[in-house]
């Protein structure tokens, strides 16, 4: 990869002696759909910059449920990630890859040199936290205050957002994992939206109509 092909991946990056940085120091890394990139208990051996797809991140309990925390798409970090390197902590989270993606690595060393060295990645890492804080923090309210029919429905919308399509090819098992409920609830839910005419229920694949978003939310 060149430098003019990273500034297209990064256009947040303007820093010509930063991209070239990224580019010396950092790993270009392909990876497949499915991809379990991070598991909870390992240690964070470098921060992860999304060049194109996309990665989910969940946390998990003792009891191995999971819950759908954000995404990291195009030119994004994981703040959780940071905040291990920061602290030399193993990772509290999950990370999968939901679609085939490119990343760059950067090593935790050069990240702190980093930090001091460029003002656009100590704000990269700034805007990083703040963002990922609102994220997590309308996760923990959907969990908190949210009815589950209401989090499923605001699930499809983010799911139809991240994938740019009407056709989400997952089943009712990992959605029940990802929004830490069973697979009879989410069957039911989505049967419950199927009646309505919102969506359309196939194996393994859900069809969803072009005005979901509006009609959830009148």
């Amino acid at each position: 990869m060149n430098l003019e092909e990273l500034k297209s991946y990064l256009p947040n990056f303007t820093d010509p002696k930063l991209l070239q940085a990224i580019l010396d120091k950092g790993q270009i890394i392909h990876l497949a759909a499915g991809k379990v990139l991070m598991e909870p208990g390992q240690f964070v051996k470098m921060v992860p910059i999304v060049l194109e797809g996309s990665i989910k991140i969940l946390r998990m309990d003792e009891e191995g449920k999971e819950l759908f925390l954000y995404y990291l798409d195009a030119g994004e970090t994981c703040a959780l990630s940071l905040t291990c390197c920061a602290a030399s902590k193993p990772s509290e989270i999950r990370a999968i890859v939901e679609e085939d993606t490119t990343l760059v690595g950067i090593p935790i060393a050069v990240h702190e040199q980093w930090t001091d060295e460029f003002r656009q990645w100590k704000d990269f890492v700034s805007n990083t936290y703040q963002s990922r804080f609102q994220e997590m923090l309308v996760a923990l309210d959907a969990v908190a205050f949210k009815r589950m029919d209401e989090r499923l429905m605001r699930y499809i919308v983010t799911k139809m957002k991240q994938h740019k399509a009407n056709e989400l090819h997952t089943t009712h098992q990992e959605i029940a994992n990802e929004l830490g409920t069973s697979r009879e609830v989410i069957s039911r839910l989505l049967k419950q939206l199927e009646k309505k005419k919102w969506i359309e229920l196939g194996r393994n694949v859900i069809y969803i109509r072009d005005d979901f978003e509006e009609l959830i939310s009148k």
